[in-house]
């Protein structure tokens, strides 16, 4: 069975809920405030990670389709490293 995605808005509501948003989340990061937005449009493993921190919930969890291959086989998707 194939997990759909967060849709963006629930991810906005989930960090609201938390007492947080993508801004501060981006800045507390040392990125510009609007920066992070772009991880609910493309895929961008930096960005989905401190989501994913933000949330306490793994990335994959909230892309499996980033995540997950047709066949349900985990990729690799790690973060370049500095």
């Amino acid at each position: 069975m194939r997990q759909n995605d967060w849709h963006p808005a629930d991810i906005i509501a989930e960090l609201r809920k938390r007492g947080t948003s993508m801004a501060a989340v981006s800045r507390n990061a040392g990125l510009s405030s609007s920066t992070l937005s772009n991880v609910l449009i493309r895929p961008w493993p930096k960005g989905e990670w401190l989501v994913g921190d933000a949330l306490h919930v793994h990335p994959k969890e909230i892309w499996p389709s980033r995540y997950y291959d047709q066949y349900g086989k985990l990729l690799d998707r790690r973060c370049r490293e500095p």
